[in-house]
């Protein structure tokens, strides 16, 4: 049965249903959106049992010609693309359920639904789709309902910026990847993915054409330097954050790595190109992260850095330990934005200096919270350890020295800076009067099912269903990567709950880092200096070119015409005998001329 296409129909019908008559719905805009997506859900099982009795991908028929060649409507149905349907309607499920509670008392409440449905609708296409040219609809599909929804409270002039910023960052990337798209089409002849086992052109074509498509995933994975984009979308609802840091948007990028992995694995320098932007995002918005004191943007410099690990795992040529990481961290991370909701939604505040003592007084959530900090951190048993110990696995069996070392670097700042989130928002004494009460029925019982997750979904890939010898070649691996996670967690214990007074002269020292991290390494005043002051200037010129010479001419055009007509209408009295005059005197002139008087 070739079901997979109503997948993404489902959401799709319950945007159109809320955005037409969401508002005489009320609560039931909310029940149509969770409905649909469970269907959605139904159906990606219903799928994933189909693939395993031997279903494959098919096609709904022909679109279109172009250059005499059939692009197809069509469907891939492969692990990758069972794992991403499974993920995507999964959390997304518990992302409404949760938004429920979260925004029931918003005024927007229905129009909330009919965005996050086409946004669900359109990442599920996305996933489906089995060439390019599909692929790229679903794709500005989800960039325009991050816009929609980053904005979503576009009465604050923060969630309004942030909104048109991540909008335009991400078209920067995305012009790269359609200018990537068009010249491998035009060197190989086809858009489909199915293809990409037999692609034969110009070597150095071939990857420019993957670096250009990679320049797409950058810009909606958020990676260096196209990562500014993510941090400012805190500013929607916390939800969102949730369900485009986890299952959507940010994840696209990674998927489409993955769907072209053929293709970069082909050309040594463009996988290349995927290890090293990877590995410098990582690193770069762990740093940034250890010192940041906003609850959501720490989680966000998290997502940021983990899907640098990603690209990274990716980079070295492990497809499946990129993917497995993908995976697990949908789950974690869902839970830790969500808890992070549930926190914001308690106390008011996002600010943890302003936290602390919340683990009596939100025991679900603490916990919760616990279980995804400590998979994040890559905690064993818990589901980030297994994936992340198969990234930094594959980066030294493949004899990368440098990006392991990055990739344990990033590993031991990712458990040093969630200890830190741990401690100081939910334990010791509380820094201001906070009168913190547990979150309903509604918003915790998604923290629940997602924390089995985050604790359990990394023995899936785990080296523990391996071959002894397999197993017995990781352990040392393990090993390391568990003393690493662990010193971050124990140096975090030492600062912040065993308050260990650190060396005047080592803080002295510090004060000119922790200012950089502060400032982001002042990537956006750079891009500010650098890049939008000249563009306004130009856009400046460009508008007095335009009203002063385009329109200066059309409109002196238009001055002289009617100084003209404003003259020549004197003549046009209305009174016969004056007509009469002219004539007469001009027939007498025409006499004159023709006797040559």
């Amino acid at each position: 049965m070739h079901i997979a296409h109503y997948i993404p129909l489902f959401p799709f019908l319950a945007f159109v249903i809320n955005i037409f008559v969401g508002r005489r719905l009320k609560i039931g805009s909310a029940y149509l959106a969770v409905g649909t997506c469970v269907l959605s859900f139904l159906c990606s099982l219903k799928v994933w049992q189909g693939f395993l009795q031997g279903e494959r991908s098919y096609s709904l028929g022909t679109w279109l010609l172009i250059q005499g060649k059939p692009l197809d409507f069509g469907i891939i149905v492969d692990p990758l693309t069972i794992m991403m349907l499974l993920i995507v309607s999964f959390i997304g499920t518990f992302i409404l359920i949760y938004s429920i509670g979260y925004m029931h008392d918003d005024p927007r409440f229905s129009r909330y639904f009919a965005y996050i449905s086409l946004f669900m609708a359109s990442m599920l296409g996305l996933v489906l789709a089995d060439n390019f040219i599909l692929l790229l609809i679903f794709w500005e599909g989800v960039g325009l309902c991050s816009y929609f929804l980053i904005a979503f409270w576009h009465e604050r002039p923060a969630a309004a910026k942030a909104g048109i910023k991540a909008f335009v960052t991400t078209r920067i990337g995305d012009t790269g990847f359609l200018v990537g798209m068009l010249l491998l089409f035009f060197t190989t002849g086809t858009f489909h993915f199915s293809d990409f086992q037999f692609l034969r052109g110009p070597e150095p074509v071939l990857t420019l054409a993957a670096i250009l498509i990679f320049a797409g995933a950058i810009g909606k994975s958020a990676q260096f330097p196209l990562h500014v984009w993510l941090p400012d979308a805190m500013e929607g609802p916390t939800p969102i954050s949730a369900l485009i840091h986890a299952a959507t948007m940010v994840a696209a990028g990674v998927y489409l790595v993955a769907r072209c992995f053929p293709l970069f694995a082909a050309h040594p320098a463009a996988l290349q190109t995927v290890a090293v932007i990877g590995g410098i995002s990582a690193l770069m918005a762990a740093t940034i992260a250890v010192v940041n004191n906003d609850i959501k943007r720490v989680l966000a410099y998290s997502t940021i850095s983990q899907l640098g690990l990603m690209m990274l795992g990716l980079g070295v040529g492990g497809l499946s330990a990129g993917t497995f990481h993908l995976m697990t961290h949908a789950f974690f991370k869902a839970l830790l934005f969500l808890c992070a909701g549930s926190i914001i939604h308690a106390v008011g505040i996002q600010d943890i200096r302003q936290m602390g003592g919340l683990f009596s007084k939100m025991k679900v959530t603490s916990v919760t919270f616990c279980i995804g900090a400590l998979a994040l951190a890559g905690v064993p048993p818990f589901a980030g350890f297994w994936s992340k110990d198969e990234i930094l696995l594959t980066a030294w069996n493949n004899h990368h020295p440098v990006l392991f070392a990055v990739a344990l670097l990033t590993s031991l700042l990712t458990s040093f800076y969630m200890a830190r989130l741990i401690f100081l928002v939910l334990f010791g004494k509380p820094r201001s009067e906070l009168h913190a009460h547990e979150s309903p029925a509604v918003m915790t019982i998604p923290l629940v099912v997602l924390s089995v997750f985050a604790a359990l979904a990394g023995f899936i890939g785990s080296p523990l269903k391996e071959a002894t010898g397999a197993y017995e070649g990781s352990q040392v691996m393990m090993l390391a990567s568990t003393m690493v996670s662990l010193t971050g967690l124990g140096l975090a214990y030492l600062i912040y709950i065993r308050q260990m007074a650190l060396p005047q002269s080592l803080l002295m020292s510090c004060q000119g880092l922790k200012q950089l991290l502060l400032n982001k390494y002042y990537i956006d005043e750079i891009y500010e200096v650098v890049l939008v002051k000249p563009i306004l200037r130009l856009c400046q010129g460009s508008f007095s070119f335009d009203m002063k010479i385009v329109d200066g001419l059309v409109n002196g055009v238009a001055n002289v015409t009617q100084f003209c007509s404003g003259v020549l209408r004197r003549t046009q009295t209305g009174l016969v005998q004056n007509y009469l005059l002219v004539q007469v005197f001009g027939v007498v002139l025409l006499i004159m001329w023709l006797l040559k008087i």
